[in-house]
């Protein structure tokens, strides 16, 4: 059977965030629209369900009560100082893109999700701390803006106005479609064809079947794709894996659903759109294998602190300023070198209680959950219950009261190659050997006394520096840190309304894209690296600029 019908102004493919920020835009100004997901509804939202539901933001009123001084033109030094665009063609768009968002951040982004009940906690966060330098990577200043009941927030405020669109005859969601196919005709997209795939139960991202149940063909004025990226497709991102990273690691772990595909991206180039910066991509190097997983290979990123010791797979200290939540890609590429793909932290109760976090809303049920007597509990001692979960449960963690059987421990776990106790032993005692003198070289160690000058981190982010060997701190422990999948930094190359540019440089006519799938806007917004925080708020901002611009242009 097969179901063909021209029932809606607009079409857009993939239900996550930016496809909902599309659509809110779209029924704002009367739209008729039509949302396709091969998902089932469990999965409304997407990947941004899962997130911690950190935004970044500019100048904000958060920031300015922590006294944190904040703005554009710092905030424009640091994105390029971190996206480091290079390439005339492919980084024309996104450089466009990073100053129109980095205006959105520092501007209308707070008071637009304000408007939508969207609140943040009273603390900002200070992610991806940086290279050390002035002008290159990294926040010079906190930047990390958590939201009020993480990511299901995030989704809930645009998931909601949509849904009352729905009862109003406004929106239509068709789930179980695949899209195969963009629909062309005279250079312009004015459909899609696919596959309707049997309907499933499966709950918020477990894997579903394939199976097939019928095709379609579906017509409308415009198509917005918002299909998401690669991060669940680990052979894809092999194949786009750059040489500058080394060697495509054999081994990754998933930290995001099996659906996160990256069919779109292959279906829409096939179709006349062009990818750019395909080789820019954002992995993780503190994953953990999820003791309770939902999806393949589900792995839990961690959130650190500064304070952890973190050795290589031969137990080698790695060189600044590769540090805990420092400089992400970074750090990646001297892994890689390394020849091996996990590495280790090794740090003590007190550090783990006050600055391990985990990645994900289900991770934070105090925050996801809005409950604030549960939040208060995190200054308290202890670890946080997800935390205390994993210490437990979790196959990468090593508890021990002596560092002899931490080490021994560590090597049980079977990775190679096996530890030298000694070598560990040595970079213990000299890092624990700077820990009281009043000024140090030890430049980790200056870091974290950099950190606890920042009120909000002294107080529950940033544990006060102490020997890793002091019996009062203990006991030990040491994490096994995975190489973990997650977002693509390039994608389809869009202009500022967020319509598709084919490889001659010309518009697509009638095909727009936003989200992860255009690399959040552009192809390419943030070049080489990330800030943190923004992976929502691109979702969000080209989501709504290409509802705006379709709004506007639409007969």
């Amino acid at each position: 059977m097969s179901e063909r019908a021209d029932v809606a102004d607009v079409i857009v493919v993939g239900a996550g965030l930016a496809g909902l920020v599309a659509t809110y835009e779209l029924v704002r100004a009367g739209r008729k629209v039509l949302v396709l997901d091969q998902e089932n509804e469990a999965n409304l939202g997407g990947q941004a369900f899962w997130s911690l539901g950190g935004l970044f933001l500019v100048d904000s009123e958060e920031q300015r009560r922590m006294k944190i001084k904040d703005s554009y033109e710092l905030a424009l030094q640091d994105w390029l100082g971190s996206a480091a665009f290079d390439r005339e063609r492919e980084d024309h768009w996104p450089r466009k893109w990073a100053q129109a968002y980095v205006e959105f951040a520092a501007g209308p982004k707070r008071s637009y999700l304000h408007g939508l009940g969207l609140r943040f906690m009273p603390n900002v966060g200070w992610a991806e701390r940086g290279d050390g330098l002035a002008s290159g990577h990294g926040n010079s200043v906190p930047r990390f803006h958590l939201t009020w009941g993480t990511g299901p927030e995030v989704v809930r405020v645009f998931l909601e106005p949509v849904k009352r669109a729905e009862r109003e005859g406004l929106v239509m969601f068709r789930h179980r479609h695949q899209v195969d196919e963009l629909v062309v005709e005279n250079g312009a997209a004015v459909g899609v064809r696919g596959t309707v795939l049997q309907d499933s139960a499966a709950p918020r991202g477990v894997k579903s079947s394939r199976d097939k149940v019928s095709s379609f063909e579906l017509r409308a004025q415009a198509v917005v794709v918002t299909s998401g990226g690669i991060g669940g497709n680990p052979e894809l991102v092999r194949r786009n894996w750059p040489e500058r990273l080394g060697p495509a690691p054999a081994r990754m772990i998933c930290g995001v659903p099996a659906h996160v595909d990256g069919r779109m991206l292959e279906i829409t180039e096939q179709a006349g759109g062009n990818i750019v910066n395909r080789d820019r991509m954002w992995h993780y190097t503190e994953g953990i294998r999820n003791w309770d997983p939902i999806w393949p290979d589900h792995a839990i990123r961690i959130i650190p602190g500064p304070s952890p010791l973190w050795l290589d797979a031969t137990g080698q200290r790695l060189p600044p300023p590769y540090f805990p939540g420092f400089d992400t890609l970074g750090t990646l590429k001297h892994i890689q070198r390394t020849g091996h793909a996990h590495t280790w932290f090794l740090l003590t109760q007190t550090i783990i209680e006050k600055e391990f976090a985990l990645s994900g809303s289900e991770q934070n049920p105090d925050f996801t959950g809005k409950d604030l007597k549960l939040t208060l509990n995190r200054v308290k001692k202890g670890p946080t219950g997800p935390v205390a979960a994993f210490m437990e449960h979790g196959e990468d963690f090593v508890v021990r009261r002596t560092l002899r059987d931490l080490v021994d421990g560590m090597n049980s776990l079977g990775s190679t190659p096996e530890l030298d106790y000694a070598q560990v032993e040595r970079e213990v005692l000299a890092r624990d050997r700077e820990v009281d003198l009043a000024y140090s070289k030890d430049m980790q160690l200056m870091a974290v006394r950099n950190a606890r000058a920042y009120f909000p981190d002294r107080l529950a982010r940033v544990a006060k520096p102490h020997r890793l060997l002091d019996p009062a701190h203990g006991p030990l422990i040491a994490v096994r840190l995975n190489l973990l999948t997650r977002k693509t930094l390039g994608g389809l190359e869009t202009d500022l309304d967020a319509r598709v540019i084919r490889p001659d440089g010309e518009v697509f006519e009638g095909l727009y894209a936003a989200g992860e799938v255009a690399g959040f806007g552009g192809g390419g917004v943030h070049g080489y690296n990330a800030l943190e925080g923004t992976f929502l708020g691109g979702c969000i901002f080209s989501g709504r600029a290409a509802g705006r611009a379709l709004a506007r242009s639409l007969a």
